[in-house]
Order: structure tokens, then sequence, then C-alpha cells
């Protein structure tokens, strides 16, 4: 008897034990990347600064331009509310930041770094090692180490075009590109996935980042997940019989045309994907709470994040990943804006703070999911925008600074890359306004980001078509 109910007790506990133990492999196996794209180019001079007395002199000069300066408070000044909101006074001084001796150091010896005044959720990641700066970011087809160079090495086409970089930091390639490279990652590995369907997927509409040869992006939204085709459930028109009876046109049944059935055999998998990643997601209403307002700065009034939004998106579909079945997973989601001609004080304070609030929230509930560790998020942007000013914002240029959070092995608060000189008509500048030449091409980064995903080196050199004119294919990101 004793025996028996010990026995009873103990099979029960085997398979409690065996479930933990799969959902810890689970976890432990699980990788998702998360493409934060920043549309219309952002201003990264305004947003990580060089603040030794060179650059600052430098970058003040340049920026203190009538008639709406654009020049940040040096690091300690007030914010003074009787300044007009979201102006350089009323957000204060800029946030300094320690890069921690590392990899990167050596090349950045006697500078000092700030973040914008907006961005404090951002100051505190890097402090404490979950996020990095990679500086001077963009489209490259091979090293263009000094404005001697670029006239005479390739570069790639239409360098401060809108759409065309945006087509090159997505996909590699000229607009009007079939796959990205987010895309060609998760044709890669989505065989790691019992479903392969919810490999790529999108928060933010759709996007060729996430566009591969095999793999296709899937397109989620907000608290809905994905978006259901009208009439299939509930009453049409008034009638349970009519929903069942529109599902089964829509589905071919009795169809005999070829193509008429073919494409009803997509359109059913559509139906039937959408109810399964409704189902899974819908069940991870209650494990991540909604991300609060925000404290915009262009009106000093608390606001909703449509960013962060996106990114609880992003966060309920890693919650079903046992659900949907997936175990490798690239996401895309994004913020618009950055076009910054005029007006760019306040526009660029609000969504410095949009960011840095987002980030903060997706920090908290990644971590409250057990996932920091298997999550890498980084930003991307059309390109940078002129270290001058034209007196009410900045206009279109090429290289950039971003960011890269989480993910094992993060080597963070560190900036990596060369921080580029600040002033005009300087090496690390073409033309006359002191615009970036990336010194860290895209292929670099995404494949320093590819590695970390679990892609081999023979692999990377197919997703990345530029790689191997560049002497470094690994960033050292990474540990």
């Amino acid at each position: 008897m004793l025996s028996g109910a010990a026995g009873a007790a103990a099979a029960p506990l085997a398979l409690n034990l065996m479930a933990m133990s799969t959902a810890a492999a689970q976890t432990s196996d699980y990788r998702a990347i998360v493409c934060l794209f920043l549309f219309g180019g952002n201003d990264a001079a305004n947003m990580v600064l060089a603040t030794d007395t060179e650059s600052w002199a430098q970058y003040v000069s340049a920026r203190q331009r009538d008639p709406d300066p654009l020049a940040l408070r040096p690091a300690g000044t007030p914010p003074n509310d009787a300044a007009v909101a979201g102006s350089p006074d009323a957000l204060g001084g800029i946030l300094p930041i320690s890069p921690a001796n590392g990899v990167s150091s050596a090349q950045n010896v006697g500078r000092t770094f700030a973040l914008h005044p907006s961005m404090s959720a951002v100051q505190g990641l890097f402090a404490s090692g979950r996020l990095s700066i990679v500086a001077n970011v963009g489209p490259l087809v091979e090293p263009i180490a000094h404005r001697d160079e670029f006239r005479i090495r390739r570069r790639p086409p239409q360098i401060e075009s809108h759409n065309d970089q945006q087509y090159l930091w997505q996909a590699l390639a000229a607009e009007g590109a079939r796959t990205g490279w987010g895309g060609r990652l998760g044709d890669m590995l989505a065989s790691r996935n019992s479903n392969t369907l919810f490999t790529n997927i999108s928060a933010s509409g759709n996007a060729v980042f996430l566009a591969g040869q095999q793999t296709f992006q899937y397109q989620v939204s907000g608290n809905n997940g994905a978006t259901a085709i009208g009439g299939l459930t509930g009453q049409l028109f008034g009638s349970s019989a009519a929903a069942q009876n529109f599902e089964k046109l829509i589905r071919g049944e009795g169809s005999q045309h070829l193509i008429a059935r073919d494409y009803a055999a997509i359109t059913g998998r559509s139906i039937d994907a959408q109810a399964a990643f409704s189902e899974a997601f819908n069940a991870t209403a209650s494990r991540v709470p909604p991300p609060d307002g925000y404290l915009n700065p262009q009106n000093r009034q608390v606001a909703n994040n449509g960013l962060a939004t996106q990114l609880r998106t992003v966060l309920r579909t890693m919650a079903a990943r046992e659900q949907l079945g997936t175990r490798r997973q690239i996401f895309f989601v994004s913020i618009g804006g950055f076009d910054t001609h005029d007006f760019q004080n306040g526009n660029h304070a609000r969504l410095m703070a949009q960011i840095s609030h987002a980030l903060g929230y997706f920090d908290e509930q990644v971590t409250a999911l057990g996932l920091r560790d298997n999550v890498t998020l980084f930003t991307a942007s059309d390109f940078g925008r002129t270290f001058d000013s034209n007196g009410n914002g900045t206009d279109h240029a090429w290289g950039a600074h971003h960011f890269v959070y989480g993910g094992a092995g993060l080597r963070g608060g560190q900036i990596f890359g060369r921080f580029p000189e600040y002033g005009f008509r300087h090496a690390d500048s073409y033309g006359n306004r002191g615009n970036w030449i990336p010194q860290i091409a895209v292929d670099q980064f995404g494949a320093t980001l590819g590695r970390w995903f679990g892609v081999g080196d023979s692999d990377l050199n197919r997703i990345f078509p530029n790689l191997g004119n560049f002497e470094r294919r690994n960033l050292g990101i990474y540990g």
C-alpha cells in the first residue's frame, strides 16, 4: 500500500519535473532578434554625443545656429520649466555615460560621452551593462577609411535618399529588393521551429527586412494579434449559417477550378494560422502588462507610447513561443517622424523620450519573462543627419550611431567602433557639413547579430553580400 501510494505520488512529480525540464530547454534554446527601425533618418549626433573639450566646442559651434539652435545643454544643467517645452533649456543637461574598459575602449581614448536628456532609461541600461552603442554605422559596399577615399571607392547608390537607404539597411540591396537580411536569417534557422510560419513577425506592417526566400513575414498588431478575415466567426448578416457558408466559399470547397483551388488552399492556411496564433497570443495577455504612458517633453503631458505597444505585441508573441512551436524568431517594430528638417528640438526630444521609455519597458518585461539572455534588440534608421544645423533642424547625411540591447554574452556598457571626429572637412566626413562616412557596415553589424543568432560563417556570406569586402566580420559585441 505504501509503495503504491509513493508510486502514485511520484508519477505526477516525475511528469512535473519532465515538464519543467522541457520548458527550461525550450527557453534556453530560444533566441530572437528584434529590429527597431527609426523611419526618416535619426539625428544620432543629438542622441549620442562626444563631450570631451574639443568635441564639445565643435558641437556647440556647429549647432548653436539661429533661429532655433539645436545644441543641447552641458551635463548638470537643470531643466528650465519656464522655457519652451522641448527646447534645450527646458530639457536640461545631457546625460553622461561611462563606457566600460573593453575591446572598444582603445579606439576612443581621451573622449567622453553622453546621451540626449530624454533618454534616462537608456542611460540606466547602458550603466547596468544591458545595452551598448555601435558608432557610425551605415550601408557600405567596401571600406571607405577616410575622406580621400570617398570618391574613388565603391559606394551604395543614393546615400542620402530615404527609400534607397531604407532598402539598403533592411535588404542590403537597392529599392525593389525582394528579400531582407532578417528574412534570410529566418530561412537559415526556420527548421528549428515546428511551425515555420511564425518565424518572421512584424508588429509594424510590411517590411522587406523580414522577407525571406522560404520564410515569409507574418503581420500582427496591437492587442488583437493576427487580423482575422471579417465574417468568418459569429454571425454574418444576422445568420451563423451565412458565416459558415462564407468560410466554405473562401476555402473553395467543391471548386473544380485549379487556380481557384490553389488560391483557396492558401487562404485556408491563412485562416488556420490566424486561429492558431490568436489562441496562443490571447493566452498571454496577463503575462505582459500594457506599458504606462511616457512623459512627452514636447508638451509636458503623459501620453501613450505606440512603440512600447508594438514591443508588448512582440513580448506576448515570445511568451507564446511554446504554443506556436518557435525557437528562432525575428521581429520588426518601428517608429517614424525622424525626418527633422524643421522644428527638430521638440520633435526629436519627443522621439528620444519614446524610444527610451519603450526600451525601459521592454527590458522590464523581457526580464520578467526570463528571456533577457535570449533576445537581442537593435536600432536601425535610413541614415544619420548633417553635423551642422540648418537653423531649425538637420538634413540628410549617412553614418549614424545605434543601440544594441540584451542577448547572452553582450558586452554591455561599451561603445563599439571609432567614434567620428567632430567638425567639418575632417577625415571622417564628406561634403562641407560634417556628414560622417560610416566606418562600420550594416553587413558587419548584421553578421555579428547573425552569429549570435546561431548562423554559421559560410551562411553569413550568403546573407550579407558585402561581408567578404571587410576584414572584420565580427564586431566583438558578444563575448
